[in-house]
């Protein structure tokens, strides 16, 4: 079959859209083409995608004409993530896996040249976006597989290598592979994790009867509140206890709230969804981008947004 099409997701901030990864394989003047308004990155993948086939022990179509197309075409796409999917449709093209088991599976993962697959940001709100327009199986990267499957309703496959998610398409035994190393990622933003909130409470303020009183307002009508006073007065202690009375998130805030973590890169996997309100204190003299969020491309949440559902507090802003 000189055609075929897979899954995978183009995040678009924290949203994320289903997108089809098309591959004709044909007879013609030798090339290889890409189009669907991907970046550099993306289209770099061609010779990743190439030298990954071949290293898995998998025939590259070297004598025909490739045509990649990314779809929705006037859709920007950014990244490397995109890898997996390329490769495994022009595999189906080629008549290398049966196309029919691609239906409803979506392919997340950037390639090594010798094959391997490596984590990318952002694989929970892209297999929320996926799990919504039908996908009921995601093959990810190994170390992100349980990031994946804190979305219901979905199987997840966590793969080291394309020659593993190809034996898995056949039906075959699933080879062995090199561990893949966690993604390596810089934390962007200041930030006070549970573990430092799981060591305070509410109760250990003592005296501040009235300031008490208004932050417990502010916190159960979810209102913006300015505290005002010398140093040591006490601000900072009173802020960063308030999500100690806040109620739990609801199970879909939780999710909205980790799907943000993990766009940002600062998801922990092992500790799974995040379930209290967070708390960010970003440094007076944080960036606007740091605080906003942005950037080209991907673009990466800022600590307003990973305060969402919780406490951002903003010390020495007045």
């Amino acid at each position: 079959m000189p055609f075929a099409t897979t899954h995978t997701v183009a995040l678009n901030g924290a949203l994320g859209h289903l997108i089809d990864v098309q591959a004709d394989v044909s007879p013609g003047q030798v090339s290889v083409t890409m189009v669907g308004r991907g970046d550099a990155a993306l289209r770099e993948g061609q010779d990743r995608i190439r030298m990954a086939i071949i290293n898995s022990g998998l025939r590259w179509p070297a004598t025909k004409r490739i045509t990649l197309l990314l779809s929705p075409a006037d859709l920007p796409k950014s990244g490397t993530h995109f890898d997996l999917a390329l490769a495994v449709a022009l595999l189906a093209a080629d008549a290398a896996v049966p196309a029919v088991v691609l239906r409803n599976a979506a392919f997340i993962g950037e390639l090594t040249l010798s094959g391997g697959l490596r984590p990318a940001m952002g694989v929970l709100p892209m297999v929320l976006a996926a799990a919504e327009r039908g996908i009921d199986r995601v093959f990810v990267p190994e170390p992100q597989a349980r990031e994946a499957s804190m979305v219901p309703g979905v199987v997840v496959f966590g793969v080291r290598s394309l020659s593993q998610v190809v034996a898995e398409l056949r039906g075959e035994e699933v080879p062995a592979a090199p561990p893949v190393a966690a993604a390596s990622g810089t934390q962007l933003l200041t930030w006070r994790g549970e573990e430092r909130l799981d060591e305070l409470d509410f109760a250990d303020l003592h005296g501040l009867r009235d300031v008490k009183y208004a932050v417990e307002v502010a916190a159960a009508g979810g209102h913006p509140i300015l505290l005002s006073g010398p140093k040591g007065a006490g601000k900072t202690s009173i802020a960063e206890r308030m999500p100690t009375i806040l109620p739990d998130l609801t199970a879909e805030e939780s999710l909205e709230l980790t799907a943000v973590h993990s766009l940002a890169g600062v998801l922990d996997p092992a500790r799974g969804m995040v379930t209290r309100p967070p708390f960010a204190a970003p440094h007076h003299d944080a960036s606007k981008a740091s605080i906003v969020g942005g950037g080209r491309g991907q673009v990466r949440p800022g600590e307003i947004s990973r305060a969402h559902l919780g406490v951002l507090f903003l010390d020495s802003s007045a």
